[in-house]
């Protein structure tokens, strides 16, 4: 007997919908961590940006983009836009390991794999915000 298109379809959905959510929840989980201990001042945080030399401002500013970016990957109407934005994070993090504060860049590269993967099984999530801003700049020329 062959099992019907929809059922195969609708296993993948939730084979993908299972994935999503595990990658979210580890991903919330780790960032809201690294996040958590730049925003509270960990001595080892400090230290890196310092190193980094723009200031104890971007330490803060960075934990704020962690942390909210962490939880808004546990809300599914945003989450393909926290997952974009820790993706992009992630690149600038890998690029400061390779030439600013040395280290092993592995675990910058696997979150940002992580994030990157949850931006695209989200996608769908970012691009209706994108097409309701451009909407808006079209209503606003045509009354121009």
């Amino acid at each position: 007997m062959k099992k019907s298109s929809v059922t195969t379809s609708s296993g993948a959905s939730r084979t993908v919908s299972a994935v999503s959510w595990s990658l979210r929840i580890f991903a919330a989980v780790a960032f809201l961590a690294a996040g958590g201990a730049k925003l509270a001042g960990v001595p080892m945080m400090v230290e890196i940006f310092e190193h980094v030399g723009l200031g104890q401002w971007f330490r803060i500013v960075t934990g704020l983009v962690e942390v909210s970016a962490a939880i808004a990957l546990l809300i599914p109407a945003i989450a393909g836009l926290g997952g974009l934005l820790l993706a992009v994070t992630m690149v600038f993090a890998v690029l400061t390991h390779l030439f600013v504060i040395g280290g092993s860049p592995l675990p910058a590269i696997v979150l940002l794999l992580i994030t990157a993967g949850i931006a695209w099984l989200n996608r769908t999530t970012i691009l209706p915000l994108n097409r309701s801003s451009q909407m808006r700049v079209n209503l606003r020329e045509s009354k121009l």
